[in-house]
């Protein structure tokens, strides 16, 4: 059992420090996967991986619903509350651009080039939630994969899926989301 495991079991018996002795022990990979993540991104992005990390652990430990059965389920958990963030900046950012809050606003370049990639975005959140419909598994894979940024390897340990299982779910989940997406 890891030690990320043990303290996550501190943490449901309700250890209220356990929650500051696992931010140490996790920072670092939720730094590397959240900056993975935000290498993708338009350039110019405000929102920089240290705060979608700080606002991903808000979400997973602040709420004190922290449930979490292992370290595999904790970085799942983890990879879906910065695909939530990202969506809801995507949002947010959408409604701006059509006018939304009727601020004036001098326009930029990043917001002309924003819009596309941010419908793109809520496009693949759309489809996400018909395969999890359909998969459970691989939905949860594509979002290891693209919004946790998590190698194929990495993302097959955190399913507990064999490695070749997890190729052959990726390639499904990829085929259906891009026949998913020509139908939205």
């Amino acid at each position: 059992m890891s030690d990320v495991t043990r303290i996550l079991e501190s943490i449901e018996q309700g250890e209220s420090e356990a929650a500051e002795r696992l931010m140490p022990i996790v920072y670092g990979e939720l730094r590397r996967l959240a900056a993975m993540r935000m290498a993708r991104e338009t350039p110019g992005q405000t929102l920089q991986a240290t705060a979608l990390v700080h606002e991903a652990w808000l979400r997973l430990v602040g709420n004190g619903n922290d449930r979490f059965a292992n370290r595999a389920h904790f970085f799942a958990c983890a990879a879906e509350a910065m695909r939530r963030i990202l969506i809801e900046r995507a949002r947010r950012r959408q409604v701006l651009a059509k006018g939304g809050y009727a601020e004036r606003d001098e326009l930029t370049e990043s917001k002309i080039v924003s819009p596309a990639l941010d419908s793109d975005l809520l496009a693949i959140h759309e489809a996400l939630d018909q395969l999890a419909i359909e998969d459970a598994t691989a939905a949860t894979l594509v979002k290891l994969r693209y919004f946790a940024g998590m190698t194929m390897g990495e993302a097959a340990e955190a399913l507990e899926l064999p490695r070749r299982n997890a190729e052959r779910l990726w390639t499904f989940a990829r085929a259906w989301l891009r026949h998913a997406m020509g139908r939205l």
